[in-house]
């Protein structure tokens, strides 16, 4: 369903650019030889452009609202957003970049206006509310019920019942919150290789398996560090190395520099990021009906409550 918006084709964008046709490969598999990191940011503004569209004609349509022209119109709209944020976001999950970086920390905010956009359209919940409430009437099958209700409990949680002032507010800790939590990812990834524990003495890698002693040797390679090896941090607080490692001192090193990261001062310490985003959090769940941030979260989970 839509919970995190996502637009269509375009004719006017260019060509060349291979997010803006679908692709011919088995499953429709990304084009990974053909994608260039120049083509994200054209394909992500192109995409959130086009949803609007839909998205403006579904909610202006004089036609009674059903779950054809409003729930599954809603479904379909958003194809070549969609297309290029599966392969953007898992991309830099996985193997990101500077470049990458730079375009997620651009089109973070930008997307999630977007979902403001949509969430906060009233005209879009109008129609979506007529048919929520007359799904009774409408005998739906048990999957287009669920559909009709979980659209709508997204718009509640995304903010459909607040007055303009609220929605207003809103918008810019959506906006805020998108910046900081780019923010985070990118201090966290930074701190994480910059914490990679040097090894002058291969001695101080006994227990290590041979194949991990490589390891750590081509890692020191590819950092210039000819004649050492370093053991990466993993993004966990615990270090798998050091249930193997013999010596205490490395053991106790290397997991320094996992707990540590982060939090000790300098340009990528998370301290206040961390901090404000906690803020906004509590400000964001009062501001939706909701007395704390856990309780916002779990109201759409299996846990329910806190308690």
């Amino acid at each position: 369903m839509l919970k995190s918006p996502v637009p269509s084709e375009t004719a006017s964008a260019p060509a060349v650019n291979p997010f803006f046709s679908e692709s011919t490969l088995p499953y429709h598999a990304p084009p990974f030889d053909k994608i260039k990191d120049s083509d994200y940011a054209p394909a992500i503004e192109e995409g959130m452009k086009n949803q609007l569209v839909e998205i403006e004609a579904i909610a202006n349509s004089t036609e009674t609202p059903t779950l054809a022209n409003t729930f599954e119109a809603m479904e379909r709209s958003g194809a070549l957003l969609t297309r290029v944020t599966k392969v953007f976001l898992n991309l830099t999950n996985a193997n990101t970049s500077e470049a990458l970086q730079k375009i997620k920390s651009d089109e973070a905010p930008k997307l999630a206006a977007h979902a403001d956009a949509i969430f906060l359209n009233a005209k879009l919940f109008a129609r979506v509310k007529t048919v929520y409430d007359t799904r009774d009437a409408l005998k739906l099958d048990p999957e287009s019920r669920y559909l009709v209700e979980r659209y709508y409990k997204t718009f509640l949680r995304g903010g459909a019942l607040l007055s303009e002032a609220d929605k207003e507010t809103l918008r810019g800790f959506n906006q805020e919150e998108a910046k900081l939590t780019t923010k985070f990812a990118d201090d966290l990834l930074a701190e994480t290789n910059d914490g990679a524990v040097v090894i002058d003495n291969k001695a101080d890698l006994d227990g290590l398996s041979d194949s991990d002693v490589a390891a750590a040797a081509e890692h020191a390679a590819e950092m210039k560090l000819d004649g050492k090896w370093v053991l990466a941090l993993q993004n966990t607080t615990q270090q798998p190395a050091i249930t193997f490692l013999t010596k205490r001192g490395v053991r106790e090193r290397l997991y320094k520099a996992s707990v540590s990261r982060a939090n000790h001062g300098g340009d990528h310490d998370t301290k206040s990021t961390v901090t404000r985003l906690a803020q906004l959090r509590a400000q964001k769940a009062k501001l939706l009906g909701y007395p704390d941030h856990a309780t916002f979260i779990l109201d759409d989970q299996m846990a329910k409550t806190p308690g």
